[in-house]
């Protein structure tokens, strides 16, 4: 099973001002492993960006300016995560930009959810822990997480965190599988194999002589030397 864990950073929350990706992070799990494939890249948005998102991930404008644009970088994106299962916190905000940038390039574009499966852990984990604080920060306190580094939000910083928690998340459980946008909260969980307790007598084997004389040997060295103190079941 490949999974790809994905976070973005942009310019501001809202598509419909304008706001763009400025920093796409994916990590690569195949089989719940972390194979050291990453994707990052921080993007040119060719506009200005927020005072509150720039405090948020610190990406200024001046910086950004000698990126690559999103078009540059697209086909090597799409590669990477296609067919793959996207793990993503609040998927709809990242699949909502990415697709919106997909949409500028114009041509016979395609949303995330035709290319790939996407399991949205936000939704997970408000199903998991239903009425509790469920931010990326509170489920790093909650499944022990450190975070203790991230003192800027960083789009490959956070898949690599949330790739941690998503695991603590849906460890000793079945497969879950979140299907498309369209199927937003509808997790399957595949059961889980139960082990069948034998039902034949179980055979006893009982010690020899010889080894009753060789543990009453050993217990009577330990003797000796704890001066007595030790402990006889």
């Amino acid at each position: 099973m490949r999974q790809i864990v994905l976070d973005t950073e942009t310019t501001g929350l809202e598509l419909e001002l304008g706001h763009r990706i400025i920093e796409i992070g994916c990590v690569e799990l195949v089989n719940r492993r972390a194979t050291g494939r990453n994707f990052h890249r921080y993007l040119c948005p060719e506009r200005e960006i927020d005072d509150g998102a720039l405090k948020v991930h610190g990406l200024t404008r001046d910086f950004l300016a000698h990126q690559p644009r999103f078009g540059q970088v697209a086909e090597e994106f799409l590669q990477f995560v296609a067919g793959a299962e996207l793990v993503i916190h609040n998927a709809p905000f990242d699949t909502g930009f990415l697709d919106m940038e997909l949409r500028l390039l114009g041509g016979a574009s395609r949303p995330l959810s035709e290319l790939c499966t996407i399991l949205d852990t936000l939704v997970l984990a408000r199903q998991m822990h239903p009425g509790q604080r469920n931010s990326l920060d509170a489920l790093c306190r909650r499944y022990s997480i450190d975070n203790s580094h991230r003192e800027l939000h960083g789009a490959l910083l956070d898949a690599r965190i949330l790739a941690d928690v998503y695991l603590a998340m849906t460890g000793g459980q079945g497969a879950l599988i979140l299907g498309g946008a369209e199927a937003a909260g509808q997790i399957r969980v595949q059961p889980i194999a139960r082990v069948v307790r034998p039902t034949a007598a179980l055979l006893v084997v009982r010690a020899s002589a010889e080894e009753v004389e060789a543990h009453e040997r050993l217990l009577r060295t330990i003797d000796q030397v704890s001066g007595g103190s030790g402990i006889r079941f």
